[in-house]
């Protein structure tokens, strides 16, 4: 049985001591950590935890882990996973992983001294239907991808961001691109593979926050479609959306924070009605979300294979992020792998700073 802990106990630690629970006797949930003690005591209390420990210093000290969840606001989660490498542990960290594609690449550092190793929580790629779609792609099945888009069209409130955390580059890295229409855009380059190019505009609607509250890009991938991706806070009627024009078939799936199969369509292109069957070869009710990606990280760490999402996959995705700051920031055309070391949007995703003023 392995054994895990979370640091953090806000509103995502309950998905994940939910999802560790689901799994069974594969592992169990030992310590929490948080600053307020109170919080800790109470969420141990609930989810039948045995203890809790004031820092994550005490946490490591104390207890023999396999894993540490990281629940954290997003500027402590580069921290606690490096403390976490340097004992030797596992570390499953929530989004954004880290607030800057140069941490990123202080986590693979880190990674290359340690035993432990770094996973990102992007629970999506983990329901049945992103896993059939990824493997109809790679099999021919669907033939070539021609367009797609990517929505995540949220609300949050002007009291969502009384939080002090929230709304700003130090704190959470960005706005709705890195913390909320990630998860979407994962998906879409889990599916579609390595990005070329974007075109972007970020801005400054209507919230009394640091960062862009809309942004929106064009991107080119490398096999040569084409796709938009539009993130925003400002939306009433939610919706999370992907859409997938195949040579064969249109795959769509609408959804808000979890989807089903039912959530998901596929449309054959004249000819290809046979596309719809081999779809419906496997179907399930099972909803997207961490319960999934925990028992896939699981099964990697018992097979001693690298668990998902790794930092090399989540390179990948914050490259893309800081390209979309950056083309939308300096009005060009941002290519994969433009932005290195000498860049400022290599630091930082606010780069050379947004064209709006940085005050709340």
């Amino acid at each position: 049985m392995r054994r895990a802990a979370i640091v953090g106990t806000g509103a995502i630690a309950a998905a994940h001591a939910e999802a560790l629970r689901s799994a069974g006797d594969r592992v169990e949930l030992v310590a929490v950590v948080d600053v307020d003690a109170d919080r800790a005591s109470a969420f141990a209390k609930e989810w039948g935890v045995p203890r809790a420990h004031p820092t994550s210093a005490a946490l490591l000290e104390a207890e023999d882990l396999d894993v540490v969840h990281v629940c954290t606001p997003p500027s402590h989660h580069v921290p606690l996973a490096l403390e976490c490498l340097a004992a030797n542990v596992h570390v499953l960290v929530e989004k954004p992983p880290a607030l800057s594609l140069g941490e990123i690449d202080a986590l693979i550092a880190a990674e290359r001294g340690s035993t432990g190793r770094v996973a990102t929580v992007f629970q999506h790629r983990f329901g049945p239907a992103a896993i059939r779609l990824r493997r109809l792609v790679s099999e021919g099945v669907l033939g070539r991808s021609f367009v797609a888009k990517c929505d995540t069209l949220w609300y949050r409130g002007d009291a969502y961001f009384d939080v002090p955390w929230r709304g700003t580059w130090e704190s959470e890295g960005g706005g709705p691109t890195m913390g909320h229409g990630i998860h979407q855009f994962d998906l879409l380059l889990s599916v579609l593979g390595p990005w070329q190019e974007i075109r972007a505009v970020a801005v400054r609607q209507a919230r009394d926050v640091q960062t862009e509250d809309v942004s929106m890009a064009l991107v080119t991938f490398a096999d040569g479609t084409v796709a938009s991706v539009v993130n925003s806070l400002l939306s009433p009627r939610e919706t999370s959306e992907l859409r997938f024009d195949f040579e064969r078939a249109t795959v769509e799936v609408e959804h808000l924070y979890g989807y089903t199969d039912a959530h998901w369509t596929v449309t054959p292109a004249p000819g290809h009605e046979d596309v719809v069957l081999r779809w419906r070869e496997e179907q399930t009710g099972i909803v997207s979300g961490h319960r999934c990606q925990v028992a896939a990280y699981l099964d990697a760490l018992d097979n001693g294979s690298t668990p998902p999402v790794s930092l090399a996959d989540t390179r990948t995705t914050m490259e893309f992020v800081a390209a979309l700051y950056a083309s939308a920031f300096t009005g060009t055309v941002v290519k994969a792998g433009q932005i290195g070391p000498d860049s400022p949007f290599y630091a930082s995703m606010e780069g050379i700073g947004a064209p709006w003023a940085n005050a709340r």
